[in-house]
């Protein structure tokens, strides 16, 4: 293969691997915005929200917002923070 050829294709490869890396840590900080919620607008749940932001972030916001309001966030809270687990 010529050098000039070989150039793009290492480019190319390096551009894939640096943008799955980039995207990998973004499922958690959506876990994190929601878990930063409940903890500034809801204190008293934040014993159940690492459970109730991971059914957020996977798309049950049902569930979420249910567990949120069973351990002590208002209805209001707990859609706001489940809104951020997305």
């Amino acid at each position: 293969m010529r050098p000039s050829a070989r150039i793009p294709s290492i480019l190319a490869g390096l551009a894939l691997a640096v943008g799955g890396v980039a995207l990998a840590p973004s499922a958690q900080a959506d876990v994190k915005a929601c878990e930063q919620y409940v903890a500034q607008h809801a204190p008293k749940a934040t014993d159940g929200a690492a459970e109730a932001c991971y059914e957020g972030q996977i798309g049950n916001q049902t569930s979420c917002v249910s567990s949120l309001v069973a351990v002590g966030a208002s209805k209001d809270a707990a859609n706001s923070a489940c809104e951020a687990s997305r």
